[in-house]
C-alpha cells in the first residue's frame, strides 16, 4: 500500500452511492493515509460508507446539498474543526438524464446543471479558502466525456452542458489559484460500471459499449479512481488546469 496521503485532509462530495466513484475514491485516499471527510444527500448512504471508512482511518460523514452554499460552508467549517485543515478537495456530486432535448422541463435543467456544476462551484469557494490556509492544495471534480463529445450514451444535453462548463470552470480557477499553490484538475471518463442511471447495466449493454473502445470494456470505478489520486497527489506536481480523459479510446480529440 502506497501512503501518498498520510497527513492529508481530503473532502469528497457524493459519495455514499455504494458502487460509485466517490465512496470507493473516499476509501482509496483512506486506504491511503488521509483523512476522509464525506457529504451525501441520503443520511443513510453517508452512515453506511463513513462506518466503512472508520475502519481505516479518522473520518467524517456529513449530510449536506452541494446545491446549498450554507451548508458546503458548514462541512468545511466541520472538516477544520475536527481534522485541522483540507487539503484535498474532490468534486463527484452529480446526476444525470436521459430526457431528449425538447422534453427537458425547466425544473429538470435547474437540477441537473445545479447539481453538476453549481454544486461544484459552490463547494470549490466553500472550500478554497481552508486550502489556502494550509498554504496549498489539490482540486479534482469529475467531468465527463459528455462534455467533450456531446452526449450519446446516457447523458442528455442538459448534462453534457453541465459537465463541458465543468473543464472551463476547472481552466479558469486553475489560472487564479495554481498561483497560490492550489493545483485544480479534471477527470472526464467516458461509461464506468456504476450505477449512475438508477440500476446495474446488464451484460448485454456493457458488451455494446465495449465494443466503441480500443481497449475492448467500460471502465470500471477502480480505474477512474487511480486517475483522481494521481491527479490530488505529489505524483502530478507539474499538472494544473487541465483535463484527463479516461475513456479506454473510445473518444480522441
Amino acid at each position: 500500500m502506497q501512503d501518498r496521503f498520510t497527513n492529508k485532509v481530503a473532502l469528497i462530495t457524493g459519495a455514499g452511492s455504494q458502487r460509485g466513484i466517490g465512496r470507493a475514491t473516499a476509501l482509496a485516499l483512506a486506504k491511503e493515509g488521509a483523512k476522509v471527510a464525506i457529504t451525501d444527500i441520503v443520511s443513510e448512504h453517508v452512515q453506511s460508507v463513513t462506518r466503512e471508512l472508520e475502519t481505516i482511518s479518522p473520518s467524517l460523514g456529513m449530510v449536506a446539498d452541494v446545491r446549498d452554499k450554507q451548508a458546503m460552508l458548514n462541512v468545511v467549517q466541520h472538516i477544520t474543526e475536527t481534522f485541522g485543515g483540507l487539503d484535498i478537495l474532490i468534486n463527484v456530486a452529480g446526476l444525470t438524464r436521459p430526457t431528449r432535448f425538447l422534453d427537458i422541463s425547466e425544473e429538470e435543467y435547474d437540477l441537473v446543471v445545479d447539481v453538476n456544476l453549481k454544486g461544484t462551484f459552490l463547494t470549490t469557494q466553500a472550500a478554497v479558502p481552508a486550502l489556502l490556509k494550509r498554504g496549498g492544495g489539490t482540486i479534482v471534480s469529475l467531468s465527463s466525456v459528455s462534455g467533450q463529445r456531446g452526449g450519446g450514451v446516457f447523458g442528455s444535453s442538459h448534462y453534457s452542458a453541465a459537465k463541458a462548463a465543468i473543464m472551463g470552470f476547472t481552466k479558469a480557477i486553475a489560472r487564479e489559484l495554481t498561483p497560490l499553490g492550489i493545483r485544480v484538475n479534471c477527470v472526464a471518463p467516458s461509461m464506468v460500471d456504476t450505477d449512475i442511471t438508477g440500476a446495474p447495466m446488464s451484460e448485454e449493454r456493457k458488451a455494446e459499449l465495449s465494443r466503441g473502445t480500443l481497449i475492448g470494456r467500460i471502465a470500471t470505478v477502480d480505474d477512474i479512481v487511480k486517475c483522481i489520486l494521481f491527479l490530488a497527489s505529489d505524483e502530478s506536481s507539474y499538472i494544473t488546469g487541465t483535463t484527463l480523459d479516461i475513456n479506454g479510446g473510445l473518444h480522441m480529440h
